[in-house]
């Protein structure tokens, strides 16, 4: 999905053209946005026509490359029913399980040595290209390419921001009366780690949003709110994918700051206590526990959508999407004026409180072969011991993979939020039965004779 979003962007980057290698070790796959690609092409309306081709190696891919798009699924859905559901068993609940908590864990487990790999494949075959990741876990993957290859020029995209600026349109529309702005027109100061990122500011025409935020609270903290163009306020009620954004509303009433992820990522970075104790709080927070089941079913309806527009039995439009990456490629090679963006990049600074060297996200400037941080206005002391605790798990959960030391992996795997209420024993049992459960994706990076 991911690959044909971006081929559909690709489509309208005027002035830009160019080879568009793929490689997957799932060769299929890759031929099939190969043709995907070349229906885009035909397609009425497309302003940029590129060159799709298939490698069966990553090293002729990624030669002479000057964009590097890393985007892949570590295992299968299978292994991330593990991640997810195992944990259940244990009174731990998770609406995403794909970033921090112990699928969080797992899935870096499993991802990072993959990103080992590729940090070192580019490294010998485009050392200046610029290398994008959308893969989460986000901030663990952004680490392993730099402290794999700390010359590396890399970055994580990551959306979620940009839903955060909707919400705040949609404060705008409701407050002032006016037609709903769009989410360019919204001014913030963003802060944090990847899927736990905190507006600290916000302002449209002058006008502070924050200000509007506690009335527009009050009238829509009990029914919840969904940010999304086209959805109606309550349309997160029909989509796993959605939510009513109570837990934002009420984590600005008690902290004064607008976190800006989705509620469903935002639970899992707290004391599950606090707002994931029980099934029945995903309801009472207007959020969902989005099941594996339901990830295989809409992964299939997707592959088979991929393979009719491949054959050409379904008819494909170029559509220009909301994603922002071939803008922030344009502004790279100097097409367009610098842009101010959200990208996730190693802490030189721009987070002060935070550890140097650890991967934070905030906003960047984006111009002609350059990526600079933005120091961002620190966050509440409160907030900050929030995102601190995730942000050394992060760093202490990566270290442990690099060393492929479990003993170490465990301690950040106990520390983590949702965790809270584990024995050390009922969580020593978790962790060994998670990583058994995912060994296939394992054994070959890990001792796994060791694991206690």
């Amino acid at each position: 999905m991911w690959a044909r979003v971006f081929m559909n962007d690709l489509a309208f980057a005027e002035g830009l053209t160019g080879e568009i290698a793929l490689y997957d070790i799932d060769t299929e796959a890759a031929d099939i946005n190969r043709r995907i690609g070349g229906r885009i092409n035909d397609a009425p309306g497309t302003v940029s026509k590129w060159d799709y081709r298939v490698y069966d190696n990553i090293g002729d891919a990624l030669d002479g490359a000057d964009f590097v798009v890393c985007s892949i699924l570590p295992g299968t859905f299978d292994e991330m029913a593990a991640d997810v559901h195992f944990p259940e068993e244990y009174g731990i609940y998770q609406s995403v399980g794909d970033t921090v908590g112990p699928g969080g864990v797992l899935r870096a487990m499993r991802t990072v040595p993959i990103y080992e790999g590729f940090a070192r494949e580019i490294k010998a075959h485009c050392p200046d290209a610029w290398v994008i990741n959308l893969t989460n876990p986000m901030t663990a993957c952004t680490k392993t390419l730099y402290d794999v290859f700390p010359e590396i020029k890399a970055f994580g995209c990551c959306h979620e921001v940009f839903h955060a600026q909707e919400f705040l349109c949609c404060v705008a529309e409701e407050q002032l009366g006016i037609p709903r702005p769009t989410r360019q027109e919204i001014v913030i100061d963003a802060c944090g780690v990847n899927h736990f990122t905190w507006i600290t500011e916000a302002g449209y025409k002058g006008t502070d949003l924050f200000a509007l935020l506690p009335s527009f609270i009050d009238r829509f903290y009990e029914t919840g709110y969904c940010e999304r163009v086209g959805v109606a306020p309550d349309g997160y009620k029909d989509d796993p994918f959605l939510y009513g954004n109570k837990v934002k509303m009420d984590l600005f009433r008690r902290f004064g700051v607008l976190a800006a992820a989705g509620d469903r990522h935002l639970v899992e970075f707290m004391n599950n206590s606090w707002y994931i104790k029980d099934k029945a709080d995903a309801d009472r927070w207007l959020y969902h526990l989005t099941t594996v089941d339901f990830r295989k079913k809409d992964q299939a309806e997707k592959i088979a959508l991929s393979r009719r527009i491949a054959e050409g039995s379904e008819k494909i439009e170029a559509v220009r999407s909301d994603e922002e990456v071939v803008e922030l490629m344009k502004a790279l090679l100097g097409m367009i004026p610098a842009k101010v963006s959200n990208a996730n990049v190693v802490n030189v600074g721009q987070m002060p409180d935070l550890p140097l060297g650890s991967v934070v996200e905030t906003n960047c400037v984006f111009a002609q072969n350059s990526l600079k941080p933005i120091t961002s206005k620190r966050l509440p002391s409160d907030v900050n011991a929030l995102v601190l605790r995730n942000a050394v798990n992060i760093e202490n959960t990566y270290y442990g993979i690099k060393g492929r030391d479990f003993d170490r992996i465990f301690e950040a795997f106990i520390n983590q939020p949702l965790c809270s209420g584990l024995s050390l024993a009922d969580g020593r049992e978790l962790f060994g039965k998670m990583v058994k459960a995912t060994e296939k994706y394992l054994k070959d990076y890990y001792p796994m004779e060791r694991l206690f």
